[in-house]
């Protein structure tokens, strides 16, 4: 049994499906492993999220300490900008297979719509 954040796993894996799992979070970290978005750029990038889908998951992307969330507000308009943190950026090979994958499999069974 893994405890993480006050929850607790059965499983390493299943604890690191409950981090990253469900059909945003990849996506939101895939984003942000060049390069840290806003959150309109973000938005851009997933055009299929909610933004309150979004908005929820960067909260807990930001509570289990993967993103970070800086906000500038040394003049206006209010900036907030999200990042991996250290911590965040050691899934990056992580979320690399999972979209390497996702190519294969449309190589394989698939087709790519432009």
């Amino acid at each position: 049994m893994y405890t993480f954040k006050g929850k607790e796993y059965p499983c390493c894996a299943s604890l690191t499906m409950g981090v990253i799992g469900g059909k945003w979070k990849t996506v939101i970290l895939f984003h942000l492993i060049e390069t840290p978005l806003r959150y309109n750029e973000l938005r851009k990038k997933m055009p299929m999220v909610t933004e309150r889908t979004l908005s929820l998951q960067l909260k807990t992307l930001e509570e289990d300490g993967i993103i970070k969330r800086k906000v500038y507000t040394s003049k206006p308009p209010l900036k907030v900008v999200y990042s991996l943190t250290d911590f965040g950026k050691t899934l990056v090979p992580v979320i690399q297979s999972i979209a390497q994958w996702g190519v294969f499999a449309v190589a394989e069974k698939g087709k790519e719509i432009a």
